[in-house]
């Protein structure tokens, strides 16, 4: 390999020259560009000029910018070429700021540095905190997360004056992805970047320990430390920087070739995925003991929540004891209820009893008043006959007087005759207006008890019409359900319950009930004796249009489609019980009777959900039914009771307890009876029946409406002819009186006959007093008549108020029976769960006390393998999948890459061999000894050409020497190690002009092979004798200006 030829430390350097393009760049003052040139060595120009054509890809540095870091405001940001780069500059300017910030940022602690012993140290006097960003490349096979971060990833550190240090990782357009400092160790370990590593990142204070370093085992422990072989991977650096020299030898040892490739891929496979054996057991050791305090704070974690929960569930247990003490008294509370509306019911039913004889009595009177009123009518007529007889008599006697005065007239004078005629005629006309008042009289009082018997028996037409109206439409709603149950029995259960069931069971496939409504009951229900259907629908009522729901949330869910599908009229009830997969076992309390069936199983119920519903709000298990009514009162009322049974029904819905009995309003089953076509055709000849008598209640009322009309016009007219009457008797007895004053001769032949007139007279007027007596004593036994009739209607509409009183009462008994059996599947239900309860915490008592011996055991067990507890942050999981792979690791290590002394002695002989190459380009030679057993390292160097034993050790050679010797130490550990980028901090600080230009071009050289690896060195020089290339560039720094603390920039130069 050729050589640059060397001159003197006085030798002037050639002019530089700028390219076009970067000369138009300083002149729009953008950066410096320094282009140097010198005599270039053949290879190192090939070598460059290729390396320019290939970019690396992953790991390395782009960028990085200081903020309040160390002494310095602000540095950066410097932009990195990627492959070789120079940050030079005056002591102060910044250069070690830059590579210790380049460590701590990438994790290093402070003591790595090796520039303080805190984070705290590096934030600038008087700032509250420092910042660090560096951008890494992220491209290529090797790329991390390139999908999320994309080309670059960033990474921001921020170190707080209390020593805290906190990171954010950001994609290439500035989008935060994480905070946490695993996601950057994963990274790192991506890209393979190693800052503890001195091949990596060779300090200032690490060149100068090694160089100053005496003791061999130091030398080892640098060289052990830089190999890093529990993450290294072969490098091919020697092949790919010896590639010429080989290919030149091929043609000569061609017959070697073959071998050869097969030793490369032999040691190709080998070297892949070597790792230190010795370090991954000690590893392996120290996971283990984690595991162990692992599996120990994980059980701990674990014993947390089941305290916390057996704390929760104990304290819980008085909220169980307060909800069944809450039931106890709800049943308490329901029962007593019950009681006293029942004891006011048998209040009401005595009531009744007792007012119905009373009842029976007015009734009976008002008829005998009736009876009597009748014989005084009749004695009422008899006078009037008697006096009509009277008045004929009076009539034939007055006939005669007036014959026998004509006859004295005719000789006392014409004046006397008539006048004499005048009064007999006023007399005659004034008895007969007398009795034409007296007939008016009869014939209004006669008209008006006809106008009110025809207005009471209108108003009771109407009642019962109005009766007949709502019991046919009632029918007709009936009917029109039953037609439309023809092809849907659910139609008999309402109109809209078709499309109630189609919105839940739509609601349920899209999940909105935890478990699916059951409803209506009595759709779900069917008869095993179609007889008793009565007596099934009496007993459930509105229960057969109920739903049941599991939960409060489906009632909730249910009862908003209800209040969609009915926008009026009356809902279902909804009932909220949990749904159970098996039926209640009512073997207990269920009524069983030989001959007679309870409801429960008179029904057929295949869902143990409406099962269940019907025996806890119903109790169906303990209600008889019993066809015959006088059979079922004989068995219910007996003197011994079915067991269990509170209540029986018989086939017509008569509901019978033990002490009382109520008839059912209800004639016919409108749910549950079986032949439809028999029902509308009942329902169908009910209809017709309703309207002929609505037809016949019509025709009377219009009937009635006539007669009343008929007989008001009567009696007006016949007020009308009273007073017409009365007023003309007025002035015939005016005109009587003033006959009667003008004396006239009465003849003695008159008197007998006027007697006997007068008697007449005498009896007439005693007959009227008589008949008027007759006539009063009528009006005052039609009145006491009208008073009995009045006070027994009274009396009965008072009797039905009390028998409507009794229905509602026996309605609220009926609920208040349905409350205190819910009352009670409620206590029941808090019981269980009480008891469900108290299992549990004795369960749970009983699995804490074995997982706290279980957790004791393991403590133990844990400080057999460690005596101290460690802090574990891991699970236990990724510790035990980790201690897997690694034992994976080392057995295939160990069958595939043999033991550890054969892979030290591989990396060892390597390392020699790089380093005479190495000191041969400077015409040193040296030796290199390993004692892997004493673990020490022996390092010899013979400046110039000598015999080797001659060779004596790095202390004995100067400065220059000393740094050269370290350099070609560094480089032979660069060329067995893999990282992505490497730094060097102040290589060439004690070298000669010609050593450090021999060093230079070495590591050029080396830096032109690994064409996909980063070089940064820094260095006081200003590096004015570099090649041309442009793979390097220079960062210049500014000096430091001591008077302020003004913001360092930096300048580029691309070559």
């Amino acid at each position: 390999m050729s050589k640059r030829k060397s001159s003197s430390v006085y030798d002037k350097p050639h002019k530089r020259v700028k390219p076009v393009e970067e000369e138009e760049e300083e002149e729009e003052g953008d950066e410096n560009v320094d282009n140097v040139s010198d005599q270039e060595d053949p290879l190192l120009s090939t070598q460059m000029q290729c390396a320019s054509k290939v970019v690396s890809d992953a790991g390395i540095v782009e960028s990085i910018t200081l903020k309040n870091f160390m002494c310095h405001s602000l540095l950066g940001p410097f932009t990195f070429g990627s492959n070789v780069n120079f940050v030079v500059g005056n002591n102060g300017s910044g250069k070690s700021a830059v590579l210790t910030a380049l460590i701590v940022a990438l994790g290093g602690n402070a003591q790595a540095t090796n520039r303080g012993s805190s984070l705290k140290g590096f934030v600038k006097e008087g700032e509250s905190s420092a910042d660090v960003s560096i951008t890494l490349r992220n491209k290529g096979k090797d790329a991390y997360k390139a999908e999320v971060y994309g080309p670059s990833i960033i990474v921001d550190l921020r170190i707080t004056r209390e020593g805290l240090r906190t990171y954010k990782l950001r994609s290439k357009s500035g989008q935060l992805v994480s905070t946490k400092k695993e996601e950057l160790t994963s990274i790192l370990d991506n890209f393979n970047i190693q800052v503890y590593n001195p091949v990596s990142v060779l300090t200032q204070e690490m060149s100068k320990y090694f160089l100053h370093s005496k003791g061999e085992g130091d030398k080892y422990k640098f060289f052990m430390k830089a190999t890093q072989l529990e993450q290294m991977r072969e490098d091919f650096v020697y092949i790919k920087t010896t590639k010429h020299v080989t290919e030149d030898k091929v043609e000569q040892h061609s017959e070697c070739l073959k071998d050869l490739k097969r030793k490369y891929l032999e040691k190709e496979d080998r070297y892949k995925s070597l790792a230190s054996l010795d370090e991954m057991h000690t590893k392996l050791e120290e996971l283990q003991k984690q595991m162990a305090w692992a599996l120990v704070t994980e059980m701990e974690k674990e014993l947390l929540p089941m305290r916390e929960k057996l704390r929760l569930d104990r304290h819980s247990t008085e909220k169980y004891d307060e909800k069944v003490e809450e039931w106890k008294n709800k049943v308490e509370g329901a029962e007593k209820q019950y009681k006293q509306i029942q004891d006011q019911l048998m209040g009401i039913t005595q009531q009744v009893q007792e007012l119905q004889p009373k009842c029976a009595g007015l009734k009976a009177e008002a008829q005998r008043c009736n009876a009597v009123l009748k014989s005084s009518e009749v004695t009422v007529h008899r006078c009037k006959a008697n006096l009509r007889d009277l008045e004929n008599d009076k009539v034939q006697l007055s006939s005669r007087i007036n014959d026998l005065t004509l006859s004295i007239r005719q000789t006392s004078g014409s004046e006397s005759q008539a006048r004499t005629e005048r009064m007999q005629q006023i007399q005659i006309e004034l008895e007969n207006l007398r009795h034409h008042i007296s007939t008016l009289g009869q014939q209004i009082d006669q008209y008006q008890h006809a106008c009110n018997r025809a207005k009471e028996e209108q108003g009771k037409m109407r009642r019962e019409q109005e009766v007949l109206q709502k019991s046919t439409e009632t029918n007709r709603r009936n009917l029109q359900t039953m037609e439309s149950s023809r092809s849907n029995r659910l139609r008999r259960f309402g109109e809209h319950m078709p499309a109630l069931l189609s919105a839940i069971q739509e609601a349920h496939k899209k999940g909105q009930f935890k478990h699916r409504p059951r409803g209506p009951l009595g759709y779900l229900i069917s008869l095993k004796d179609p007889d008793l259907a009565l007596a099934v629908e009496v007993c459930l009522k509105g229960q057969l249009q109920a739903f049941t729901c599991d939960n409060h949330e489906d009632e909730r869910v249910l009862q908003g489609l209800m209040n969609k599908v009915f926008l009026t009229g009356r809902r279902p009830a909804i009932i909220t019980s949990q749904f159970l997969p098996q039926v209640h076992d009512t073997r207990r309390r269920a009524v069983n009777h030989p001959e007679y069936p309870s409801v429960l199983q008179a029904l057929e119920i295949e869902d143990p959900v409406v099962a269940n519903c019907l025996i806890d709000q119903r109790g169906i298990e303990s209600i008889l039914l019993i066809k015959n009514r006088t059979e079922a009162r004989r068995v219910m009322q007996g003197r011994n009771p079915p067991q269990n049974c509170n209540q029986a029904f018989s086939r017509e819905g008569d509901q019978i307890f033990t002490n009382r009995s109520y008839t059912a309003e209800q004639t016919r089953a409108n749910y549950l009876s079986g032949d439809v076509e028999e029902e509308i055709r009942h329902l169908q000849r009910e209809i017709e029946n309703q309207t002929a008598q609505a037809n016949r209640f019509q025709q009377q009322m219009r009937k009635l409406d006539d007669d009343i009309r008929q007989n008001e016009g009567l009696q007006k007219r016949a007020h009308v002819e009273q007073k017409t009457t009365k007023d003309k008797a007025t002035k015939l007895k005016l005109e009587l009186t003033d006959l009667q004053n003008v004396e006239e001769p009465q003849s003695e032949d008159l008197r007998p006959l006027e007697e006997d007139l007068q008697e007449i007279v005498s009896k007439i007027s005693s007959k009227r007093a008589e008949c008027e007596e007759a006539r009063a004593q009528t009006a005052k036994l039609k009145a006491s008549y009208e008073k009995a009739e009045q006070e027994y209607k009274q009396h009965k509409d008072k009797l039905n108020t009390i028998a409507e009183e009794a229905d509602l009462i026996k309605e609220e008994l009926s609920k208040t029976d349905q409350e205190v059996m819910k009352c009670k599947h409620h206590k029941k239900h808090y019981d269980e769960k009480r008891s469900a309860h108290l299992r549990n915490i004795q369960t749970q008592e009983s699995t804490l006390e074995s997982k706290e011996q279980d957790l004791q055991t393991s403590v133990s067990k844990a400080k057999e393998i460690s005596p101290e507890r460690l802090e574990i942050r891991r699970t236990a999981r990724s510790l035990d999948s980790e201690i897997s792979r690694l034992k994976v690791k080392i057995t295939t290590q160990q069958e595939q890459q043999g033991d550890r002394e054969e892979v030290v002695r591989f990396l060892s002989a390597r390392c020699k061999y790089y380093f005479d190459s190495m000191l041969a380009q400077r015409g040193y030679t040296g030796s290199m000894t390993f004692d892997h057993k004493n673990e020490t390292l022996s390092i010899s160097v013979q400046p110039g050409q000598g015999n080797k034993a001659d060779l004596s050790d790095m202390r004995s050679l100067s400065g220059g020497e000393r740094s050269f010797s370290t350099i070609c130490f560094v480089l032979s550990l660069w060329a067995i190690t893999e990282a992505p980028f490497r730094c060097l901090d102040e290589f060439d600080v004690y070298m000669d002009m010609v050593n450090r230009r021999i060093s230079m071009d070495m590591m050029l050289k080396v830096a032109a092979g690994q064409l996909y690896r980063q070089f940064i060195f820094l260095t006081p020089q200003n590096m004015s004798s570099l090649p041309e290339s442009k793979i390097i560039r220079i960062l210049r720094l500014k000096d430091p200006d001591r008077s302020n603390n003004n913001t360092q920039r930096n300048q580029d130069e691309d070559q």
